[in-house]
C-alpha cells in the first residue's frame, strides 16, 4: 500500500503546481505580472515561478529528484503564501494561506520519505548500483 499511497500523494499535490504553471503560461501571464508588481514582486521572476511550479510539479509526479523537489516546492510554497496570502482580514486569502502551509506539509513529508517504489528516483538507484 505504501508505494501506491506515495504515487498518488504525489500526484495529486504535483497537480497543484502543473496546473498553475500551465495557466500562468496563457492568457494569465500579464495578469499574474501586474499582481506580482503590486505586492513588490518582480516580474522579472515569474518565467522562474512557471519553472518551478511546472517543473517540480512534473518532477514531483515521475518522482525525479523526490526529496529535493518537495524541499524546493515546500520553501517556494511558504514564500508563496507569506508574499501572496497574509492579508488575514480577508477570509478568502487565509484559506489560500492556510492551505499553502498545508501542502508544505505534505511536500516536506515526501522529502523525508523520498519516491519509494513507483518513481524515477527508484530506477536511478537501481541503474547506479546494478539492482
Amino acid at each position: 500500500m505504501k508505494p501506491i499511497a506515495n504515487l498518488i500523494a504525489r500526484v495529486l499535490i504535483a497537480q497543484v503546481f502543473i496546473l498553475a504553471g500551465i495557466s500562468k503560461i496563457g492568457t494569465g501571464y500579464t495578469g499574474v505580472q501586474e499582481y506580482m508588481n503590486s505586492v513588490g514582486v518582480p516580474s522579472e521572476l515569474l518565467p522562474l515561478v512557471i519553472f518551478i511550479e511546472l517543473g517540480g510539479g512534473i518532477a514531483l509526479a515521475l518522482g525525479f529528484l523526490t526529496r529535493w523537489t518537495a524541499l524546493i516546492l515546500a520553501v517556494f510554497t511558504i514564500i508563496a503564501a507569506v508574499l501572496f496570502h497574509a492579508n488575514f482580514s480577508d477570509q478568502m486569502q487565509v484559506i489560500a494561506f492556510t492551505k499553502n502551509i498545508a501542502i508544505s506539509g505534505g511536500l516536506l513529508l515526501l522529502m523525508c520519505y523520498g519516491g519509494d517504489k513507483y518513481s524515477l528516483d527508484v530506477r536511478q538507484t537501481k541503474d547506479k548500483t546494478g539492482v
